[in-house]
């Protein structure tokens, strides 16, 4: 059998009904919203004052005017009065006597959503009694006789008191458990230090802001909790907090690398500190990527102009060149035409990298069989290298084949062999090694023998146009190397060795495949590449 909303409703009145006492529940406007019929009874209301949504002003109207609070100077100004006293309601308990010569007692407690219930008692026979008790007891003196009429309206009142405060701590009970909830769902730390450097308060993700903490830490000293790295870190800001100085301020949690930003707010009352910790390493590294994109797009807007410029005078030289070759001037005039030739090539090459920063350019990975990748990469850089600087190249990632764009990877390896090369100087050794990490990455390191890089240049070496060369760098290359390796998902990082620098190059690694099918991919791309250009050729001709 279902019950009903309405069915309940009628059970709820029925069992009303049956108690002894009269009971009214008003709500905030002041309007009846309950009552039993015991309430009706007892004052002897009309039908329409026990209605729901009856004016509690009218029920005071209607008994006063029947005198049921005795003579009344100005109705009108009595309603008023108790109406106010209505809307600042606060728990009470009193006995008054009615017109009638009944005694009452009144127990009022207000409701959370405004409002009050008040419970009318009918303490007739208790008072007879009483009265019949100090007529009859000659024996009691008068002074215990009030001793104990006293006593026995203290625990009344007593009683009535008791229940308020078990409805204020059933409230309270359920409002510190919504809040524990909510702190409980924030994705953040939040706590309160005492002024003995103790935890009063936490909730629970302690360690989801920094992994490796403890959950529960409440008792434990905040030096203990944190670990010593964290608690240096955030030390000097807490002991501003507990002189009265509130702080917000970031620092790195060393054992997880996680960014945490910290707010700490005085607690004045207690002397302690309240805490909120919040993990932003998602937002940091979105700042620094948005920083490091924006420097580019600046650089690209200065170098745009001026790479079309000098592209017009690269045309020219290059058309005047070649007119002056064609003429018969002789072996020193041919050798000074063909170095003018080879300087004005070297610039449009500068022109490409330029251009390679600058614009798109899309990453195109084949098939690479990586040891003969890296033959030819160091046919090509040792023909730079001085005779007294040498180059050493260790392939720990095997003779496996891998999906790498070889055209991008050899020109972000030759930067990095030539910028060694510099490093070192007229004498040193250079080292580039390959290696697989956990079938995930496939890394390029190279390490020099030079000085290695200054802090400035472990925080800048990246940005367009920083050198360390003066005059003689363009400040391009390591910036074109960061860019093309992120184009293939990637990440690059400088760091200096015991004996000289190193720049890592990390790569996805894609599955390997085998060398035989690798080769044959490679030698049909070689005669597509061929035919196309043979094609170029056809056209331009």
């Amino acid at each position: 059998m279902t019950v009903t909303r309405t069915d309940t409703n009628a059970m709820t009145m029925a069992g009303l009904n049956l108690i002894q006492q009269a009971l009214s529940i008003y709500d905030a406007d002041l309007r009846l919203a309950v009552c039993n019929q015991r309430f009706q009874e007892m004052f002897g209301l009309p039908d329409r004052l026990v209605t729901p949504g009856a004016a509690f002003a009218d029920t005071i109207r209607f008994l006063a005017e029947r005198g049921d609070y005795g003579t009344v100077a100005d109705t009108g100004e009595f309603v008023l009065t108790r109406v106010e006293q209505a809307r600042t309601f606060e728990p009470h308990y009193m006995e008054r006597t009615r017109a009638n010569g009944t005694t009452i007692s009144v127990e009022g407690t207000p409701l959370p959503q405004g409002g009050w219930v008040t419970v009318y008692t009918d303490i007739t026979r208790i008072k007879h009694q009483e009265r019949l008790l100090r007529t009859r007891s000659e024996e009691l003196s008068d002074q215990l006789l009030s001793y104990s009429e006293d006593l026995s309206a203290a625990n009344r009142k007593l009683s009535s008191t008791i229940t308020a405060l078990e409805e204020a701590k059933r409230q309270l009970t359920a409002s510190e458990a919504r809040t524990r909830l909510t702190t409980e769902m924030m994705p953040a730390h939040i706590a309160h230090v005492g002024p003995d450097r103790r935890y009063t308060y936490s909730n629970r993700r302690l360690s989801a802001v920094m992994p490796g903490s403890r959950s529960e830490i409440i008792g434990l000293p905040i030096d203990e909790a944190l670990g010593p790295s964290a608690y240096a870190a955030i030390y000097p800001k807490l002991e501003e907090a507990f002189l009265g100085r509130a702080s917000v301020f970031e620092f790195t949690h060393d054992p997880s690398s996680r960014r945490i930003r910290v707010a700490f707010t005085p607690d004045d009352s207690q002397g302690g500190v309240y805490i909120l910790s919040m993990d932003i390493t998602e937002e940091t590294q979105t700042r620094a990527a948005l920083q490091q994109t924006r420097r580019r797009e600046m650089a690209a807007q200065l170098t745009s102009g001026l790479a079309h410029d000098f592209s017009n005078l690269l045309t020219i030289i290059l058309g005047m060149q070649s007119r002056l070759q064609r003429m018969s001037l002789g072996p020193q005039a041919d050798e000074l035409i063909t170095a003018t030739l080879s300087a004005a090539r070297r610039g449009g090459g500068l022109l490409n990298r330029i251009a390679d920063m600058t614009g798109p350019r899309e990453h195109a990975p084949v098939p690479t069989d990586l040891s003969a990748f890296l033959r030819d990469l160091e046919t090509l850089a040792r023909s730079t290298l001085p005779d007294a600087v040498d180059l050493t190249i260790n392939n720990l990632a095997g003779p496996a084949a891998f999906l790498l764009d070889p055209g991008m990877l050899q020109d972000s390896l030759l930067n990095l062999v030539l910028n060694a090369r510099d490093a070192c100087g007229s004498q040193g050794r250079i080292e580039l090694q390959t290696n697989c990490l956990q079938d995930t990455w496939l890394e390029f390191t190279v390490r020099d023998t030079g000085p290695g890089f200054t802090e400035q240049a472990l925080a800048h070496a990246l940005d367009p146009f920083f050198t360390t060369k003066g005059g003689e760098g363009s400040g391009l290359g390591l910036s074109m190397v960061y860019d093309m390796t992120k184009l293939a998902g990637g990440r690059v990082t400088l760091t200096n060795t015991g004996s000289g620098g190193q720049v890592t190059l990390r790569l996805p690694k894609p599955a390997q495949r085998g060398r035989a099918a690798a080769q044959e991919e490679q030698r049909e791309k070689a005669a597509e590449t061929a035919g196309e250009s043979v094609g170029k050729a056809a056209n331009i001709g």
